[in-house]
């Protein structure tokens, strides 16, 4: 597992570029925290870092899937943050999931059934205007 303390947006933005960078297609980022812990943020990281305009990233809590083009991959931008479990179900994840492109999923914790070998990532609020990214890759390290 690695940690990373961000003491800004952009920071947390930052560690979310790093990651994409070491991402291949089908990967899958499961993102774990409470609101306004810097989610979103992260994924704007991950657009930038994928060669995609991180500007056009935003919450897609309303739409639910929003994609981005990178230069390699393209990006996928999931919240579940309102639909229960059996709406989630529904919802196909498992064949976006399974596609060419990388998948990162706010409010992973509401999917029933994800996936073993994703990534992880946790972001905590830890004080003073500071959180803790941990991140823990898709083979459990």
């Amino acid at each position: 597992m690695t940690t990373v303390v961000t003491r800004s947006e952009d920071e947390t933005a930052t560690a979310g570029e790093q990651l994409a960078r070491t991402l291949k297609a089908g990967d899958v980022v499961l993102l774990y925290g409470d609101l306004g812990a810097g989610k979103t943020a992260f994924v704007r990281g991950m657009a930038k870092g994928l060669g995609a305009n991180p500007d056009d990233v935003s919450s897609p809590t309303f739409t639910i899937v929003q994609q981005y083009g990178g230069a390699g991959h393209t990006l996928y931008h999931v919240d579940l943050y309102r639909l229960e479990p059996d709406e989630i179900d529904d919802l196909g994840l498992d064949d976006l999931v399974s596609g060419e492109g990388i998948v990162a999923i706010e409010w992973a914790d509401r999917w029933r059934s994800r996936p073993d070998d994703a990534v992880e990532v946790k972001l905590e609020e830890s004080g003073d205007n500071e959180r803790s990214v941990f991140i823990r890759d898709g083979s459990g390290g």
